[in-house]
C-alpha cells in the first residue's frame, strides 16, 4: 500500500455535526447584544441609567436560564460534557502548544472554563449592580436593603469588575480567532448553525420541538422569578 494510500486509510471521515441547538445560538448571540447594550447605557448615554437596570435584569434572566441549561440543555451544552479536571485542562494545553490537540465536539476543556468563568463574573456582575446607585436619582432594585456606604461600596465593585469581565471577552476572542488562523478551525459559523465539521461518529445534540419547550418554559420561568422578585 502506498504512503498517500496509507494516510488515507488513517484520516476518519469528517462530516457536519449537529452539536448546538437553537436555545444555546440564541443565548450567545443574545448575550452579545446584552452585554453591549449595557456597555453603551452605562459609558454612552447621558440618561441611560434606567434601561440599563432593565437590561441588568435581563442578562440575570439569561444567566440563570444558562446555569440550569447546563443540567438539563442539550448533550454539548451540559457542563458535564464540558467542565473538566486541571489534568485534563493541563493536557490539553500542552497539546495546543504542540500543535497535537484535536477538535472537540463541543467546548473544550479551557474554552469550558471560559465559559464558566464569564458565566460567574456576568452574575457577580449583575448582582452587584442591583445594589448600586449613582448619587443622583437612581437606586439599584435592591439598594434599599443595604446602607448607603454598602452601597457605595459595591457600586464601585460594580465598575471595577467590568474590567475583569472585558480581559474575559478579550480572551475568549482571541482564542476564537487563533482556532481560525492556526488551526483552520471556525468557532463562529456553528454559532450560527448548529453544524460543525467533526469526524463521523460524533454524536450529535438534541434537536426538535421538546428542546425547544422546554428551554422556553426554562426561560419564562427564569424571567418570572428575576422580574417578579426583583423587577
Amino acid at each position: 500500500m502506498s504512503n498517500k494510500a496509507a494516510a488515507t486509510t488513517e484520516q476518519p471521515a469528517i462530516r457536519k455535526v449537529f452539536v448546538w441547538e437553537l436555545p444555546i445560538r440564541l443565548f450567545h448571540w443574545t448575550l452579545l447584544l446584552l452585554v453591549i447594550g449595557l456597555y453603551v447605557t452605562a459609558e454612552l448615554m447621558d440618561d441611560g441609567i434606567e434601561l440599563h437596570a432593565s437590561l441588568g435584569l435581563a442578562l440575570l434572566s439569561l444567566v440563570t436560564f444558562r446555569v440550569i441549561w447546563g443540567f438539563v440543555g442539550g448533550r454539548y451544552a451540559r457542563f458535564s460534557q464540558f467542565v473538566r479536571g486541571p489534568r485534563t485542562v493541563l493536557s490539553y494545553t500542552a497539546a495546543e502548544f504542540r500543535g497535537q490537540s484535536t477538535t472537540s465536539p463541543g467546548h473544550n476543556p479551557l474554552g469550558g472554563w471560559m465559559v464558566v468563568a464569564l458565566l460567574i463574573t456576568l452574575f457577580i456582575q449583575v448582582s452587584l449592580g442591583l445594589f448600586s446607585n449613582d448619587d443622583i436619582l437612581f437606586d439599584g432594585a435592591l439598594a434599599r436593603m443595604v446602607s448607603k456606604d454598602t452601597s457605595d461600596l459595591l457600586t464601585g465593585l460594580h465598575v471595577d469588575l467590568f474590567y475583569v469581565l472585558a480581559v474575559l471577552i478579550g480572551l475568549h476572542v482571541t482564542a476564537v480567532i487563533g482556532h481560525r488562523l492556526f488551526k483552520g478551525e471556525n468557532l463562529v459559523a456553528p454559532m450560527f448553525t448548529g453544524y460543525k465539521q467533526l469526524p463521523a461518529g460524533a454524536a450529535e445534540s438534541e434537536t426538535g420541538g421538546k428542546i425547544l419547550l422546554r428551554a422556553s418554559v426554562l426561560l419564562a420561568i427564569c424571567g418570572g422569578l428575576v422580574y417578579g422578585f426583583i423587577g
